[in-house]
């Protein structure tokens, strides 16, 4: 049976934080996003994240990546990141549309292309169940 470590193997490369579509917070994120970098919750998504649809997404920079991305430090919110990073491969998405898996490999080195789709989606659920109880959703 294989696991999330047979499947994927972070390199470190920042390419997930250029994040197609944008990397999205919620309150719970802004809040310890912005206790991490002495901000103010009420400025934050004014100052630092752009507005998708009606959900604010991480603003990005100039070179594509997350304004919170740094080359030479990798990301520089990492103990606080957003949920939707810490999910980063096993996103929720997955658990329905396991295809979409060889797809969003092609921008990350770390994933391995071929799984089957059975054991994308049960890592993902596997991935998602651990994720809400260390997050507390």
């Amino acid at each position: 049976m294989l696991t999330p470590e047979d499947i994927f193997d972070c390199k470190l490369c920042g390419e997930c934080c250029k994040g197609f579509g944008g990397t999205y917070v919620d309150e719970k994120d802004i809040r310890k996003i912005c206790n991490y970098i002495q901000a103010d919750p009420d400025t934050f998504v004014e100052n630092y994240c752009d507005m998708s649809g009606s959900r604010p997404v991480l603003t990005r920079g100039e070179n594509g990546s997350c304004i919170f991305f740094d080359p030479q430090k990798q990301c520089t919110i990492h103990p606080v990141k957003p949920y939707m990073c810490r999910a980063w491969p096993f996103i929720k998405a997955l658990i329905n549309h396991p295809e979409n898996w060889d797809i969003m490999a092609n921008s990350c080195p770390g994933m391995k292309k071929g799984v089957p789709p059975g054991d994308i989606s049960r890592i993902a659920i596997m991935e998602k169940e651990k994720l809400d109880r260390a997050f507390k959703r």
